[in-house]
């Protein structure tokens, strides 16, 4: 054979992919490969696995880890994509799809598709821009986005970015009341219509990706982190913008002792609505709707929580069940196609979110990324069309909504 690309297109007829399931994964990853080396940009990118391995290239491995590792040995991370594949979709035809509306809306504000952004911390490690590049594009498509406690950018700027519309806030609980309510009450104030309160860090974790590649990173900490350099169990609040000018003395982000009451509390001081990130079964979903949250997002913090081995997708039916229709219920975790998107609104989520893919393109692009493609939305690179064409008039004739 000439080349190696024409050796992977005489491998790929082979019987022997389907006998040995180990050479067809390594064939997969070959073939990904050799796809990525020949793309001249990124607008030649077909699917989020492209954006993926150009990602890895160009960032520096401490930021690399930071994102990719999940905690223990990184089952929950793996299952969360592989869920997806022990569902089938049972497919309905001569449903008309030449009008296709992926439009919803969620308290009162309506978005051009049920694909969202995650809430990401540290996205200036991804690019110079970090947050703002991600507002921008979001902007410019009318697509939701969340931005963390731990956002390297001011939320005022964002929201400046983002128009003063689509842009919720997530909290980190902290140990400290006081500053908590300081949280929220800026992130209110800046216009946010909606907080998300992540439960599924209440303790450290073992991230041992993150260290592995942080120790063959050879620069210093401080020229990203400042002197104080990143807490090494994640926990510590450190010195990103929404704790300037606060006492953090003593302070971490989050909290051992996190009970229903809270939930209660954040609504006495607040006007947003109030979403539980990271619940994952129904008996959760039901003590949600008892306590007064206004919605629930199915969440095991990208598989970067706890080792439970058990991915989102197969935790949405029965928190949806537990939701009983009374508040929306979003998922995140293993998105990356399309056709998961559908699998995900099927078994009875409102809206999806992703937050490894943004990262991805961000670090090869910025903004820039999402004005590459004019044949989609701004998320293509995301999902594949699939949801723009017949899968999505199928899911809109077969749910009518």
């Amino acid at each position: 054979m000439s080349d190696r690309r024409e050796f992977l297109k005489f491998l790929a007829g082979s019987p022997l992919l389907l006998v040995y399931p180990c050479l067809l994964e390594a064939f997969t990853q070959a073939t990904s490969q050799t796809a990525t080396a020949t793309l001249a940009s990124a607008a030649d990118a077909l699917d989020v696995y492209d954006f993926e391995a150009m990602a890895r290239r160009v960032l520096p491995p401490a930021h690399w880890g930071y994102m990719a590792t999940g905690v223990d040995g990184e089952d929950t991370l793996r299952a969360n994509s592989r869920g997806f594949d022990r569902y089938q979709l049972r497919v309905r035809r001569f449903v008309d799809v030449s009008r296709i509306d992926m439009g919803m809306e969620l308290f009162g504000q309506k978005f051009t598709s049920p694909v969202m952004l995650c809430p990401v911390g540290s996205q200036r490690a991804f690019h110079a821009e970090g947050e703002l590049a991600v507002a921008r594009a979001a902007q410019a498509r009318g697509q939701l986005q969340i931005l963390s406690t731990q956002s390297s950018t001011p939320i005022e700027d964002v929201a400046k970015a983002r128009g003063g519309r689509g842009l919720w806030y997530q909290l980190y609980t902290t140990n400290n009341w006081d500053v908590t309510t300081k949280l929220l009450k800026r992130a209110e104030a800046a216009g946010c219509p909606v907080v998300a309160v992540t439960v599924d860090l209440p303790v450290g974790r073992n991230t041992e990706t993150d260290q592995r590649m942080a120790r063959v990173d050879p620069r210093a900490c401080p020229t990203c982190h400042g002197a104080a350099g990143p807490a090494s169990d994640g926990r510590a609040a450190g010195i990103k913008p929404m704790f300037t000018g606060l006492d953090m003395t003593n302070v971490t982000l989050t909290s051992a002792t996190l009970t229903w009451d809270f939930v209660k509390r954040v609504k006495d001081v607040t006007k947003m609505k109030v979403l539980i990130k990271g619940l994952e079964s129904a008996d959760d979903a039901t003590l949600a709707v008892s306590s007064g949250a206004d919605g629930i997002i199915v969440s095991n913090h990208g598989g970067r929580a706890t080792e439970t081995g058990r991915p989102t997708i197969d935790a949405l039916p029965e928190v949806v069940r537990g939701a009983g229709g009374r508040m929306p219920v979003l998922l995140d975790g293993g998105v990356r196609r399309g056709t998961d998107v559908v699998t995900a609104l099927a078994l009875g989520a409102r809206a999806v979110f992703v937050g490894r893919p943004i990262l991805y393109a961000l670090a090869v692009a910025g903004d820039k990324l999402f004005a590459a493609r004019t044949d989609g939305l701004w998320w293509t690179p995301v999902v594949t069309t699939a949801v723009e064409g017949t899968t999505w008039g199928w899911i809109k004739g077969r749910f009518g909504k």
